[in-house]
């Protein structure tokens, strides 16, 4: 026999069906602007979403009123300043080693080698964390050791993205990562990559490496996507639009 409160029930079940569609459509609204965007007219976040311009406009009035939008004077859109705000929260609860070392550990086990994580200090880098290579012989670089900063392949990342001029650096920003075999040390050998925090600012470089007798050229050809799909979760989990190593990832892949 039917409860009595099946119809109840139904309608219940068919309104929260109904809300978290409609947040999820509001989501999209927000996604739908990117890093290089100060603003968007209706059609194009129509465009972007797929969504019809009459429900871009019931939601985006929520939106409005919540401050996560604002209308423009010329009926444009752009981000409003509790977008902001929750950045800023996000920003505050995150803790770098908590993002950066399990990204780290699945590298390591995916490549066997070691991992590390550079941060610029100056005109010399740090290594800040680091994950040992499963190998017995491996090459020997400690949490908080110095190394020169515009040799090895992470140094010449944080370089490049710092702004340094020329050769290398034009093709590492092009291709958001240096391989480097006997660079900084004849016996090692290493490829890095960017990771960025909000508004493009880098963070660091993630560098897989190992000892040159076993990490060749071939091998870190292949490790190039492993270790820029890597970066672009880091920068991701970093609250920073990731499409700039996502590309640079699938660039990589397609070479021979």
């Amino acid at each position: 026999m039917d409860s009595p409160n099946k119809p109840a029930d139904t309608e219940l079940r068919r309104r929260s069906a109904e809300g978290v569609a409609a947040l999820d459509r509001a989501i999209a609204i927000l996604d739908a602007f990117t890093a290089a965007d100060r603003s968007l007219s209706l059609a194009e976040i129509a465009a972007r979403t797929g969504l019809y311009k009459s429900t871009i406009l019931r939601l985006a009035n929520s939106l409005l009123r919540g401050q996560l939008l604002e209308r423009l004077d010329d009926g444009r859109y752009r981000v409003g300043p509790a977008a902001f705000r929750l950045g800023a929260l996000y920003q505050r609860s995150v803790v770098a080693v908590d993002i950066l070392l399990p990204i780290m550990r699945d590298l390591s086990e995916h490549s066997w080698e070691s991992v590390a994580f550079y941060v610029r200090s100056g005109d010399v880098r740090t290594c800040l964390y680091r994950v040992e290579s499963k190998h017995p012989i491996r090459y020997t670089i400690r949490e908080g050791d110095v190394l020169p900063l515009l040799v090895g392949s992470g140094g010449r990342v944080l370089a490049a993205f710092s702004g340094q001029p020329g050769e290398p650096y034009e093709t590492i920003r092009r291709t958001c990562n240096c391989l480097a075999i006997g660079d900084r040390d004849p016996e090692t050998a290493g490829v890095s990559a960017p990771v960025f925090g909000p508004g493009r600012n880098l963070l660091g470089a993630l560098t897989l490496a190992g000892p040159s007798t076993r990490v060749d050229a071939a091998f870190l050809q292949r490790m190039k996507r492993p270790l820029l799909e890597a970066a672009a979760r880091a920068t991701r989990a970093f609250g920073e639009d990731a499409s700039l190593l996502e590309q640079a990832s699938l660039a990589a892949e397609a070479l021979p």
